[in-house]
């Protein structure tokens, strides 16, 4: 094999890792989404962006309550807000139908067979190995 061939195999190799690798992301990312975790990641930045912005004008105190106390919210968190109530209005609405399962009562009988064979289970346990055999053993048969 020329070192050609080499470069090839080593390159489909780190292929196959990076494709393995973008698919888990894409996979966690899409459960992140479906939970309703990037709202979080949004909601995070615009707090961590209003906590500087109040930083520059007041005490760390009296900017983290301002931040998080509800009543001064930024452009950014009203838009998360007012996408978020979107959101949940464009879910689809699940119509619960009840389901009826009716009722029908029936009697069942147990009836004993007019003919039965008693079937005896091998006695495979370790005491009848230890036994010696009922009968004397065969005669040679070749002498």
């Amino acid at each position: 094999m020329g070192p050609g061939i080499l470069d090839s195999l080593i390159r489909l190799k780190h292929s196959v890792t990076v494709f393995r690798k973008l698919g888990q992301v894409l996979m966690i990312v899409a459960v992140l989404t479906a939970t309703g975790t990037h709202w979080l990641a949004f909601q995070s930045v615009a707090w961590t962006a209003m906590l500087a912005e109040n930083l520059q004008t007041s005490s760390f105190q009296r900017a983290f309550l301002r931040t998080f106390d509800g009543k001064h919210p930024c452009c950014l968190c009203k838009e998360i807000a007012k996408d978020k109530q979107s959101e949940k209005k464009s879910d689809v609405q699940v119509e619960s139908k009840k389901l009826d399962f009716s009722h029908n009562s029936f009697a069942f009988v147990f009836c004993a067979p007019a003919h039965f064979y008693e079937v005896r289970a091998a006695n495979n346990s370790a005491i009848s190995f230890a036994e010696p055999p009922s009968l004397p053993p065969p005669k040679k048969l070749l002498v």
